[in-house]
């Protein structure tokens, strides 16, 4: 894939995809305690995908609840959504919104405006289109991946907790990863 055509991505489909939330995942890592790392995921979520004639005229718009953060600790969790950090009570809905799609190496740029905590910043999503195809049920499916990193402070999670011989408790980078599987709309 060293160009952005629709050729260059077996079973490329143009149309309109609702994000599958039972088969995809929205997950992310941020170091804890300046020696390991702590995953997370989000339960809820939802977005649409529109791939156009050629992926450079396709866009997404997805959004997160964030009180559906799952750190598999609940007490952890109850302190992420806390006021101290994500306040989920008077931010509950984050958006990713894309401003463009482009080629880059081997895979594709998805640039956008995400916005957590009314706080609305670019980020670059690095792409990977993993494939289109028939599914079980007589529909149609598509696979993608997607990273970035972005730095928590600049979204207004910029709560310090600093460590008695230096460092932090919590990271301000955190590794975002998406595994999405979407369905295409019917007409």
């Amino acid at each position: 894939m060293t160009t952005a055509s629709k050729t260059s991505i077996p079973g490329y489909l143009a149309g309109t995809w609702d994000i599958d939330p039972v088969h995809s995942d929205v997950a992310f890592t941020v170091r804890h305690m300046m020696v390991s790392k702590v995953r997370g995921r989000f339960a809820t979520f939802s977005g649409e995908i529109v791939t156009g004639d050629d992926v450079t005229e396709s866009s997404v718009t997805a959004s997160i609840d964030s009180a559906s953060i799952d750190t598999g600790n609940a007490q952890r969790d109850g302190d992420l959504r806390s006021a101290r950090f994500l306040d989920v009570e008077k931010y509950r809905l984050w958006t990713f919104r894309s401003t463009g799609v482009r080629a880059n190496g081997d895979g594709f740029a998805v640039d956008g405006v995400l916005t957590i905590k009314d706080v609305t910043r670019p980020v670059t999503l690095a792409l990977e289109v993993n494939g289109f195809g028939p599914d079980t049920t007589g529909g149609t499916r598509a696979g993608f991946s997607a990273s970035a990193t972005i730095d928590r402070t600049e979204f207004g999670v910029d709560i310090k907790l600093p460590l008695a011989g230096g460092g932090v408790i919590v990271g301000d980078k955190v590794q975002v990863t998406l595994e999405i599987e979407a369905v295409l709309r019917q007409a």
